[in-house]
């Protein structure tokens, strides 16, 4: 189909005789519709995709290909980096209307069993070193920094525990290099959007990290969430710890298996005192480097327990995860 549209070009001001064109112009109609960059929001949405996920741009280009869409690799390149400024910017545009009373409350989490997943990641950033740029390649040297991430997904699940995935109620991934203030913010305005104080039941699951315990149960009472709200340290994370207390515990293979078996299953019925008891008791022939570190799992599990967050037992039973794997 061949449509005769209007073009837009900027330029300096008319009083200035050597008036010349600044940059590429636009279609009013193509950006009115989300026809930006000379795709669809489809097309753009799929190269941003394969850009981000693939291990490279070059891949990603060669996998667009197959898909059908022929484009270059600088385009891929700049095509992905700049939908994701779009993104940073929306959320950007979301969060100062938060601050200022201005962000409408949703419905969209009305009734609904919603679960908060929040964890702390690991990634490496390339950092370009300053000064000249080597003689040989032509290119600034860069560190790799190790950086955390601070991650969240939302989402709801039916009344058998199962994630809900029919498009009408969003399932939403986010994060951010920022302190855990900064993290804060974006998980307040996606839970204000959403309107999380009309839900039914909220779960919140995480790791043992202090600036997610500390921090975010706070913000969910400040929402008003239902009384039905739950806390629950990430049943993977827990198991984790058991395994890392057996490894400085038993000497021999076969009986780290046994305990760890074991031991997981009782933790998942909630019989968590007794297997503090246990860990404490088992712990009582080691001294030095060995004792601190069993001693470090044992105090991970009294403080989990002294704040109601190894209840699987319970929330299994309410058809709610266990664990934050989503």
């Amino acid at each position: 189909m061949t449509l005769k549209l209007p073009y837009v070009v900027e330029r300096n001001n008319k009083k200035n005789k050597t008036s010349k064109i600044l940059n590429q112009g636009f279609c009013p109609f193509l950006r009115w519709l989300g026809m930006e960059e000379g795709v669809t929001p489809l097309v753009w949405s799929n190269i941003a995709k394969y850009g981000a996920i693939s291990s490279s741009f070059e891949a990603a280009r060669k996998t667009l290909i197959d898909w059908g869409i022929s484009i270059s690799l600088k385009r891929v390149e700049r095509l992905t980096y700049c939908f994701g400024k779009i993104g940073l910017s929306l959320r950007e545009s979301k969060i100062f209307n938060l601050s200022i009373g201005n962000l409408q409350l949703g419905d969209t989490l009305k009734g609904q069993r919603v679960v908060i997943a929040a964890d702390g990641g690991r990634t490496r950033i390339r950092i370009d070193k300053k000064g000249r740029k080597n003689s040989k390649t032509n290119r600034h040297g860069f560190t790799g920094e190790w950086i955390e991430p601070k991650l969240l997904t939302i989402y709801t699940v039916d009344k058998n525990g199962k994630k809900i995935k029919n498009g009408e109620i969003p399932i939403i991934n986010d994060g951010t290099y920022e302190d855990y203030q900064g993290f804060l913010k974006i998980l307040e305005m996606y839970l204000v959007s959403l309107g999380i104080h009309q839900a039914k039941q909220v779960l919140l699951i995480a790791d043992g990290a202090e600036w997610i315990g500390h921090h975010i149960p706070p913000l969910l009472e400040k929402l008003n969430c239902p009384l039905e709200t739950y806390e629950l340290l990430d049943f993977y994370h827990a198991a984790e710890h058991l395994q890392v207390f057996a490894d400085n515990i038993f000497y021999t293979e076969t009986e780290r298996k046994k305990w760890f078996k074991q031991t997981r299953s009782a933790l998942k019925k909630g019989k968590i005192n007794s297997i503090i008891q246990e860990m404490n008791k088992l712990s009582l022939e080691f001294t030095g480097e060995r004792r601190k570190n069993v001693d470090r799992e044992i105090n991970y599990f009294i403080k989990g327990n002294r704040e109601g967050r190894f209840n699987y037992h319970k929330i299994s039973s309410l058809k709610l995860p266990i664990g934050s794997g989503e």
